[in-house]
């Protein structure tokens, strides 16, 4: 198998149809392929749908999540499942352009093991614009990696590197990240991100915001160092002020009355408390969640031939 295409999808059977019909347009008449779509619980017809799929076209497989266990989770079942010498990443919305897919595989033929696509212009709300572009440049301001701006998940992956990111252990997935982690060469090509085709958003703001949680806490300590510079800048301002209170008492003899400036002073201090105890709080729970050693996923069933073990702990029945 030359290529596999992965597709995690949540009630997207308005979509599917024509994902399908432009994925066989573009590949059919160039490489050997797959398509795994991986079925994230969904509640709609998807499940049946995709299975139709199979009977038509033994090259269509899926993998049935028993539950909505998330976007990242779905994805890192679709690189358990793939047998491609390269495996393709993307939505199933039609966001992601499937005709885009030759010009990976043609950077891939040059040498390059991680293609990925850097979003240059993106047809959403401003203010998802905004906050998905400050998301970028903060992780990579903090990121103990280099991680490219504006590249999401839709990306081509060569085996080595998913043979890489399958075996990396972590429950919380920022593939993302962990695609930028394994190294070797990583080329980024500029897209123009289409609107969603039919339906509606599955990310809402809750997700978007854990997602980028994932991703800040994931890849970074600086969070943690950050509390910590809180501590000293106000340890120092409190000396500093304190230093200033005696001076002004014994030099001059001008005493400050009144709670405000004390409320405003315990005040502030009880908000960075509580802001460093989140952060903690956020490591502290990732930890936990690595210490329970819980799967990632569970699947319930499996259409179609894959690299799925159904004696593994995270796989069902076929």
């Amino acid at each position: 198998m030359k290529l596999s295409v992965v597709i995690p999808v949540l009630n997207e059977e308005r979509n599917i149809h024509e994902l399908v019909r432009r994925l066989w347009t573009v590949l059919e008449p160039s490489v050997a392929f797959e398509i795994i779509f991986v079925n994230d619980g969904s509640i709609d017809g998807t499940a049946e749908l995709l299975r139709k799929l199979h009977d038509q076209d033994k090259r269509i497989k899926s993998v049935h999540l028993a539950r909505n266990f998330g976007h990242q989770a779905a994805i890192s079942a679709g690189l358990r499942a793939a047998c491609g010498e390269a495996v393709v990443l993307m939505d199933g919305d039609l966001q992601d352009a499937p005709e885009l897919i030759p010009e990976f595989l043609q950077k891939w033929q040059e040498g390059y093991q991680v293609v990925f696509a850097v979003r240059k212009r993106r047809r959403a709300h401003w203010v998802k614009r905004i906050a998905y572009r400050t998301f970028y440049r903060v992780l990579r301001a903090i990121s103990n990696i280099d991680i490219p701006l504006d590249s999401g998940d839709f990306s081509l992956i060569d085996r080595r590197v998913v043979d890489i990111v399958n075996a990396m252990p972590e429950r919380t997935r920022f593939v993302r990240g962990m695609r930028s982690w394994a190294g070797f060469r990583q080329v980024g090509v500029e897209v123009v991100r289409d609107p969603r085709y039919a339906g509606t958003p599955k990310y809402t703001f809750r997700r978007l915001l854990r997602l980028a949680l994932d991703g800040l806490f994931s890849f970074s300590y600086r969070p943690l160092q950050l509390a910590s510079l809180f501590g000293l800048a106000i340890s120092g301002l409190a000396i500093i002020l304190a230093v200033g209170l005696i001076l002004l008492k014994v030099l001059h003899g001008i005493p400050l009355l009144g709670w405000t400036s004390l409320m405003v002073t315990v005040l502030f201090l009880g908000g960075i408390q509580l802001i460093s105890l989140g952060i903690i709080g956020e490591y502290v729970g990732r930890i936990y969640d690595e210490a329970r050693g819980r799967p990632t996923y569970v699947v319930g069933s499996i259409v179609g031939e894959t690299r799925l073990d159904p004696g593994d702990g995270e796989v069902g029945e076929r």
